[in-house]
């Protein structure tokens, strides 16, 4: 069976080694495929071609924020249900390819674009509208993202655990309330360091945070840590870069359709995205949002 056409979205700005990947990728494609390249540079310009998409699978070359933008345009201008989205991992992190369990060679990955199969996949979305692809988190988090950043573009992957480690010099502390399906986890009266919301199961490029996230189960996995004393918080903190957080006694993960929290002042980091601060944020999921071409056991 012949593989419908494909839209092959590009980052204008991106450097030589990733246009390299891209046109390793493309040449693959080719050979089974009738494809156009768009490269886009703002907001406002993918929107313009999304708009011209017609029934096309829609393939992003990028990281994990490179598919967040183009499933927040679609989801924003209503064209996201019914469509196939395909993923090229170019991105440091590549944390939403991982859980597809898809090959992190550009070359291959166009290969699965061509043969692999379509699963529906679920995605996470704010009381403001905005979606999460694979994973937001807040306070240690979102404050070890901020600060990986910084990093990143030097050191590539291992931004995000440096960024960590110095979160855990100075680790944040917030009175919140977390409701998961209505049902209240966490209150305003025990302090907690952070939050994930977990679509996905990994964050920063491997560290498994929510490590039995699957974003084909309508249900999101949510971890709340509490460790409380300086010497615990620390302890969680050492652990996160190595996913072995789950380790610790004052950690717990949750599963349900729908998330509140409330409480302190907090960022929010949603697929490497930073928004905030805030007082009070809703996500709830949409089961079966849109399809991904994807490796399927």
């Amino acid at each position: 069976m012949a593989t419908p056409p494909l839209l092959l979205i590009t980052n204008s700005d991106a450097g030589t080694a990733d246009q390299e990947a891209v046109d390793a990728a493309l040449a693959v494609l080719r050979e089974g495929a009738e494809v156009e390249v768009r490269a886009t540079a703002s907001p406002e310009e993918l929107a313009d071609v999304l708009a011209g998409a017609g029934s096309r699978t829609i393939v992003a070359a990028g990281g994990d924020g490179s598919i967040h933008a183009v499933v927040q345009q679609l989801h924003s201008s209503g064209d996201l249900a019914g469509r196939t989205l395909g993923l090229i991992p170019l991105g440091t992190g590549n944390d939403f390819a991982r859980t597809l369990g898809l090959p992190l060679d550009p070359e291959e990955a166009a290969r699965v674009v061509l043969a692999g199969r379509t699963r529906p996949t679920d995605l996470v979305v704010d009381d403001e509208g905005q979606v999460t692809v694979n994973s937001v988190h807040l306070g240690a988090g979102a404050e070890a993202g901020k600060r990986g950043a910084r990093w990143k573009a030097r050191l590539g992957r291992i931004g995000y655990p440096i960024g960590a480690l110095q979160t855990a010099l100075h680790p944040p502390s917030l009175r919140i309330r977390v409701e998961v399906d209505d049902a209240v986890v966490v209150d305003v009266d025990q302090p907690v360091l952070m939050v994930a919301v977990g679509n996905g199961a990994s964050v920063g490029g491997g560290t498994e945070l929510t490590p039995d996230a699957q974003p084909h189960d309508g249900q999101v996995d949510v971890l709340i840590a509490t460790p409380a004393s300086t010497l615990a918080r620390l302890g969680y903190l050492v652990r996160l870069p190595f996913a072995r957080h789950e380790e610790h006694g004052d950690v717990r993960i949750v599963r349900g359709a729908s998330v509140r929290v409330r409480g302190d002042a907090f960022d929010c980091n949603s697929d490497g995205e930073i928004d905030g601060p805030v007082t009070e944020r809703a996500w709830r999921v949409l089961p079966a949002a849109y399809s991904m071409v994807c490796v399927v056991a």
